[in-house]
């Protein structure tokens, strides 16, 4: 394994050293690619990604002769040829040939005892070791640089995969890293009620979802078109049957008939009537579900997720009809109960069911596989009599 990772690294530096070549003779232009990356690309069938770093690591390596020869040795990989590359280009411009091949020198030595992570942070503080008079103010200037670089860098997307889910991908600086952190931690948590069957990184997106939601009922979001920040789902219903169909959001993805009652709970319900192709033939007024005088009755009544266990405040809750309303359920007291998204889900799964008991307090049947004698329990974390 030794042996053969050596061949590899003083394969990867002859490599290097016939793509600068290659790129130094024009041959890509007088083959008529637009650029040295695009003729790697297709010459060698790797993503431009790939040609990039080819062309990077063969420039560093033209500059740096010594960390050169560590790579044609083996002494190095050429992962962590890019990181020691790094380490010295963030080094001050005027600190003078010397230090700085002295710095390169102290890494490469490194290179022997360190994977990239590792290296890359001796990396960060190599000035201190090679220039300690000078290190504080240089490493105050290189964090700035990389405060700009990381904010002008910052990125977020939501890409759908066409199978159900969307794909979150993105950059953010440290602070506003930090700023999401402090947000999702405190949801995160794992529950020990029943057990926690969602992985961290389940948690972790139930989180975020959550805080959105949290952050959609506030007064706060400017508005967006003229109204408030709002999801618009289109569902079908069949007045015969007396069944919602799937729903189509605003952003083209479709949502099952159950996730359309879980949004419908809490929402403002527009009816319209759609003609064969798609057109509004006629539109009703908006209504508010659960609001004002009721949300604020139902706050006092359940004062968190009513479901037993659950430590989640009002704010953080959605109010649920306990008969639906699109079967004629009431938007009333009584037919109300405060859930957080989680449970909201898995009370529209149909497995537990929630009811008042004679005290007009909400109690929830569990499942057979939860309790086999289906006794009704309630939030007592609520502290409720």
């Amino acid at each position: 394994m030794d042996t053969i990772h050596q061949a590899a690294a003083a394969i990867t530096a002859a490599e290097s050293h016939l793509v600068r070549e290659i790129d130094g003779r024009g041959l890509p232009v007088a083959q008529h690619a637009s650029s040295t990356a695009v003729w790697l690309r297709e010459h060698l069938r790797i993503s431009i990604h790939a040609a990039k770093r080819m062309l990077d690591l063969a420039a560093a390596l033209d500059q740096r002769p010594a960390l050169d020869a560590a790579l044609v040795a083996g002494v190095v990989n050429a992962e962590q040829a890019a990181v020691v590359v790094s380490a010295v280009q963030e080094l001050p411009a005027d600190l003078g040939t010397d230090l700085v091949d002295q710095a390169e020198a102290v890494l490469i030595g490194q290179a022997g005892q360190f994977e990239p992570t590792i290296l890359r942070k001796a990396g960060q503080r190599i000035l201190a070791h090679v220039a300690p008079r000078i290190a504080d103010a240089a490493d105050t200037a290189a964090l700035r640089r990389m405060e700009q670089r990381a904010h002008h860098g910052r990125a977020f997307h939501l890409t759908r995969q066409g199978d159900g889910r969307v794909r979150l991908t993105g950059w953010l600086d440290e602070a506003g890293a930090a700023t999401v952190n402090a947000a999702l931690d405190p949801l995160c948590a794992p529950r020990h009620d029943h057990g926690e069957p969602r992985t961290p990184a389940q948690r972790r997106a139930d989180a975020l979802v959550a805080v959105c939601e949290l952050a959609t009922r506030t007064e706060q979001l400017p508005d967006n078109g003229g109204q408030r920040p709002h999801v618009t789902v289109t569902v079908p219903f069949d007045p015969l049957g007396q069944k919602l169909g799937i729903g189509t959001l605003d952003t083209g993805g479709r949502l099952s008939p159950e996730q359309v009652r879980q949004l419908a709970c809490d929402a403002q319900l527009i009816p319209a009537v759609l003609g064969g192709n798609g057109q509004v033939l006629d539109v009703g007024r908006g209504r508010r579900l659960i609001s004002g005088g009721l949300r604020a009755a139902l706050e006092l009544r359940d004062r968190g997720c009513a479901f037993p266990g659950c430590d989640r405040p009002p704010r953080w809750c959605d109010g649920h009809h306990i008969r639906a309303w699109i079967e004629g359920g009431p938007t009333s007291l009584d037919n109300s109960v405060l859930l957080c998204g989680h449970h909201h889900r898995i009370i529209h799964r149909g497995h537990w069911t929630v009811r008042l008991a004679a005290d007009r307090l909400p109690e929830f049947i569990p499942p057979t596989y939860v309790d086999p004698r289906q006794a009704p329990r309630r939030n007592l974390y609520h502290h409720r009599t």
